[in-house]
């Protein structure tokens, strides 16, 4: 069956992921390589003090992405896309939509951008002897109940971004179980929420008289390849605006970025990890045993079958990087040069490879928002040096690549030299890779590990969440996500591998003494400049 046949016969598997910055849709085929993309730009929104996006963005974005799609199926294969063999959803993890029973949102999407839980998230650490980021949807639901805010009382469901709209599109209240890790803790021996801190919970709000209790309100957890539900034929209009798709097509849990990150990486076994660096980063590996400690730093979250994972997240990585490459762009044209921005950010990160390993002496903060790990509600981006400091381009570019995994380091140190966590590989992904060899290098020294990225990393958490569309359709009896990963997916690529060089493992580690050494000057500009 040829690429036009399949796409026909709806031999295909469609994921659509919601990212920072860019809504993207992926078509794949039984061979999972992509066959047509589509993609949306959208931006979020600060208004009353929150990250957000706004309802009808979501709506708005979805539906033109999807079209563009389409649109590319039409003109590469002369085909109407009415049929697809399966579809999954995913988007960025934690933050808080909360509904009333007629499903209404009660109070603006917060995202997990926003750094406003930081009480709730001690509390709930101490009471459950469990690391609970600011972002995850817990900590924001228990900071509403610390506020007071009115909506609370009336709250009929919450879930995640993802969860939200495969609820729309099937009528189904499920969340896949990466992605309900990062609202609330998970057990891995049930493959469900944890029951004891379920309970604690429960009790913890007990005197608030809610009309509803906590398990009442969560999105049922699911795990890879369970069945999650059909496209309603509202669900298919909201979709496809044109009409022409139709309704019953089978959808998979919906997942959160971390989870499809991972299924685009192959990093779902045990002793595997994944790093993806974007608008923010993280890490993740996957554990052979429970870490002995809590760790503010790190998340415990799971794979998208269920497995436990450590995960060092940030909310900064690529977004001052963006803005020095804009200028250096916008001083281009006012030279009268043309210059392909995908070329600015080759020469741009190649010559940080030229710099002083540890930066000439420089120092960067790339905190567009706040820094948990670090201790920061509010980030402003900030470059400093010394007369004395060796002030060069590739100092400069380096620096800013250093800071763009400072807050990370920070976390992987506890994983690897504290809690003597074993990686036998790690795998890049996202826009600081997209330059061959440069992020890579940088990523290795930060770790001190071996990295490796696929040609298929480019394809992204759209990619991964079609996998995984596609597994809960094509899987074999028994078969689990990474056999089905190894075997019918990546059939034994294991990508370009760099390993770490020792003069930017020294330099890396010079400059983490620097940077957290000034953290205080990045207080005071959090504190000056309101």
């Amino acid at each position: 069956m040829n690429q036009k046949e399949a796409i026909a016969a709806g031999k295909t598997s469609l994921g659509i992921e919601f990212g920072s910055t860019r809504i993207k849709a992926v078509l794949i085929g039984e061979d999972s390589a992509p066959l047509a993309q589509g993609s949306h730009e959208w931006e979020n929104q600060y208004e009353n003090g929150i990250w957000t996006y706004s309802l009808d963005a979501v709506w708005h974005g979805l539906a033109d992405c999807y079209s563009k799609l389409a649109a590319d199926v039409k003109t590469t294969y002369g085909e109407e896309l009415t049929v697809i063999g399966s579809i999954g959803f995913s988007a960025m993890m934690h933050g808080y939509m909360a509904f009333n029973k007629n499903g209404e949102l009660l109070v603006p999407f917060r995202t997990w951008r926003n750094t406003t839980t930081e009480r709730a998230a001690d509390l709930l650490t101490k009471e459950f002897h469990f690391n609970i980021p600011q972002r995850w949807s817990i900590a924001h639901l228990y900071q509403a109940i610390l506020n007071q805010e009115e909506h609370v009382k009336d709250i009929a469901f919450l879930t995640t971004l993802a969860g939200y709209i495969h609820w729309k599109l099937t009528g189904e209240k499920v969340i896949g179980i990466g992605d309900a890790s990062g609202m609330f803790p998970i057990d891995s021996s049930t493959k469900d929420y944890d029951a004891t801190m379920i309970e604690k919970f429960d009790r913890l709000t007990a005197s608030r008289s809610y009309p509803w209790k906590l398990k009442e309100i969560l999105p049922k957890t699911l795990c890879a390849g369970e069945a999650a539900g059909t496209l309603t034929s509202e669900g298919a209009k909201l979709l496809d605006s044109s009409g022409r798709l139709q309704a019953g097509i089978p959808l998979c849990p919906p997942e959160g970025d971390a989870g499809t990150g991972m299924a685009a990486t192959n990093s779902v076994a045990v002793r595997t990890g994944n790093v993806s660096a974007g608008t923010s980063v993280f890490a993740m590996i996957v554990l052979e045993k429970e870490l002995q400690n809590v760790h503010q730093a790190i998340d415990l979250v799971t794979t998208p079958s269920g497995d436990p994972v450590a995960m060092v997240h940030c909310n900064n990585c690529t977004s001052d990087l963006n803005a020095w490459a804009g200028l250096f762009r916008e001083f281009a044209d006012c030279l009268g040069l043309d210059i392909d921005m995908n070329q600015l950010f080759s020469i741009l990160y190649n010559k940080a490879l030229d710099g002083d390993a540890d930066c000439g002496g420089l120092l960067a903060y790339n905190y567009f928002s706040g820094e948990s790990i670090t201790g920061f509600e509010e980030g402003r981006p900030l470059f400093v040096r010394s007369a004395e400091s060796r002030f060069n381009l590739a100092n400069f570019m380096r620096v800013h690549l250093f800071t763009a995994l400072g807050a990370l380091k920070n976390g992987l140190d506890i994983l690897l030299k504290e809690e003597k966590v074993n990686i036998d590989k790690i795998f890049g992904h996202g826009g600081l890779f997209k330059t061959p060899v440069v992020g890579q290098r940088i990523m290795a020294a930060a770790m001190n590990t071996p990295v490796s990225v696929m040609e298929t990393a480019g394809e992204g958490g759209a990619w991964g969440i079609a996998l995984l569309a596609s597994y809960m359709q094509n899987k074999a009896d028994g078969e689990s996500l990474s056999d089905y990963l190894n075997q019918k997916v990546f059939n034994g690529e294991n990508g370009v591998e760099i390993s770490p060089d020792s003069n930017d493992v020294t330099g890396f580690d010079e400059f983490l003494k620097r940077y957290n050494a000034g953290l205080p000057i990045e207080r005071a500009a959090v504190d000056t400049l309101k």
